[in-house]
């Protein structure tokens, strides 16, 4: 669950910046767009606005041919130019009245604008002569240099003036009633004496978004979220295999020690009895006649080479004895130590299909113990919890570990739902070489007796009362001792 947690978060971050930067660039394009848009039409009402002002300064000459009637050939846009000659007056007041406009400002004005049709005109006053042009503004547009296709393009340009509007380019603007993201900018043209603003208004909707690049961006963070997960798993694999090796290796030098001290046990009371009778021959030789003296000299030699065998006995034992713990005692966190031992057990539970619970009255419960002899007790009563279950069916096999503070000791039992131990070998089950598999060597309870006692603690084991084995390890209470793990 964290994994799909961290690969959702992950690909939701993904998908707003891949979002994010895609309407950045949509709305740079809308407006590189409409600025190129502006300066074409800009363009445009300027070369309007010279040509009227060209014609004025010219039309002081009386030419009958009126040239200024072949401007319609040069530009489309203009439909009609009318002039006004000297002392004579315009059909139309509002001719009359935008030349005055004129003659005020000293430029070009506007006389009259009908957007929906798509024309307007435009006077400029001068003597003798005035001018006027009619023009189109559809064909005012530079449609082969316009930077979007007017027909396909999602902008929508509208050319407004005073409370009048004309489509230029339809665009896709629909009413935004559904959430969505909308651009718009607002541009007057270069020309006081077409003061017409151009307006652009772009909608984006949610199909617009990168779909495609957000699905394949939280693939491949389900990707990077399972290779990181894999690596992890190694770390935690090779972790886990160098404890085992190191319980293991602690295991082997354990048991090498237990072995030895068996041995010597066993070894040193034949030995024992060898120099006793060899020392009751020698003394009793000793009384016979003096024609025996190469019989004595035998059984001292005898005697002697039993020393000596007890000698290297005791000095295997003393090379393989276990250390004392005493010494080596620390503060240790009960838990903490369940824990990691769990941890390290995990693939074999796993693998036995061994469900396992774990009850704690006091986490922070401490004890005073050596930290792999603790290790070690707590993997073999696992390993043998484990074994136990072997004869149970896998959806019923159960492991409980309890950790509580019993009096001024620390209490840790490991318990499971097997056979459990038969009452003829309960009493044995510590005894070194005493074993019910087939195979063993049976050291491993007799060594995590020893390794207890060496801690000032105690096990024992007992049959549950619904079932199954327990083992009880006691160690003392830490009461803020130094080196506290």
């Amino acid at each position: 669950m964290p994994w799909v947690v961290a690969w959702v978060l992950a690909s939701l971050l993904g998908a707003v910046w891949l979002g994010n930067s895609e309407l950045t660039r949509l709305k740079d394009t809308f407006s590189a767009d409409v600025r190129i848009a502006h300066r074409l039409l800009s363009q445009r009402v300027v070369q309007q606005e010279a040509v009227l002002a060209t014609l004025a300064l010219l039309g002081g000459t009386e030419d009958t041919r009126r040239p200024e009637q072949r401007l319609p050939a040069l530009y489309p846009q203009i439909l009609s130019v009318q002039r006004r000659d000297r002392d004579a007056a315009w059909a139309d007041s509002p001719l009359q009245a935008a030349e005055a406009e004129s003659r005020r400002l000293g430029r070009a004005v506007l006389a009259s604008v009908d957007l929906q049709r798509g024309r307007y005109q435009l006077l400029q006053a001068a003597q003798p002569n005035s001018f006027a042009m009619l023009i189109d503004i559809r064909s005012m547009v530079p449609w082969s240099e316009w930077p979007m296709a007017p027909d396909t393009s999602p902008v929508q340009l509208t050319l407004s003036h005073a409370g009048q509007s004309m489509r230029l380019q339809g665009g896709d603007v629909t009413p935004l009633n559904t959430l969505g993201w909308r651009f718009q900018l607002d541009k007057a043209l270069a020309a006081d004496s077409q003061p017409f603003v151009l307006t652009a208004e772009r909608q984006l909707g949610w199909g617009q978004l990168p779909w495609v690049w957000m699905a394949g961006y939280a693939l491949m963070m389900a990707g990077v979220m399972l290779a990181a997960r894999s690596l992890i798993n190694q770390r935690q694999e090779r972790h886990r295999a160098r404890e085992l090796l190191r319980l293991g290796q602690v295991a082997r030098l354990n048991t090498l020690g237990e072995l030895a001290a068996g041995m010597a046990h066993e070894l040193n009371q034949p030995l024992t009895a060898v120099l006793a009778n060899t020392q009751a021959a020698s003394r009793l030789l000793a009384e016979d006649a003096p024609d025996l003296p190469p019989l004595r000299a035998a059984l001292n030699q005898a005697v002697g080479q039993a020393q000596r065998a007890a000698e290297v006995v005791q000095r295997l034992r003393r090379a393989v004895e276990r250390p004392q713990l005493g010494s080596q005692l620390q503060a240790l966190e009960l838990q903490a130590v369940v824990d990691k031992a769990l941890y390290l057990m995990e693939p074999e539970l796993k693998r036995h299909q061994i469900g396992v619970s774990v009850t704690s009255t006091d986490s922070s419960l401490r004890v005073l113990a050596e930290p792999v002899a603790l290790e070690q007790i707590l993997h073999n009563l696992l390993m043998n919890a484990v074994q136990a279950l072997e004869e149970v069916p896998a959806v019923n096999r159960q492991v409980k570990v309890d950790v509580r503070r019993d009096a001024d000791q620390g209490r840790l039992s490991v318990s499971d739902n097997g056979p459990g131990i038969p009452v003829d070998v309960l009493p044995r089950v510590f005894e070194p070489f005493f074993t019910t598999r087939s195979g063993g060597l049976g050291l491993g309870l007799s060594l995590c007796e020893t390794l207890a006692a060496n801690m000032g603690g105690a096990l024992t084991a007992r049959n549950g009362a619904s079932g199954g084995a327990e083992f009880c390890l006691s160690l003392p209470l830490s009461l803020g001792a130094p080196g506290t793990v």
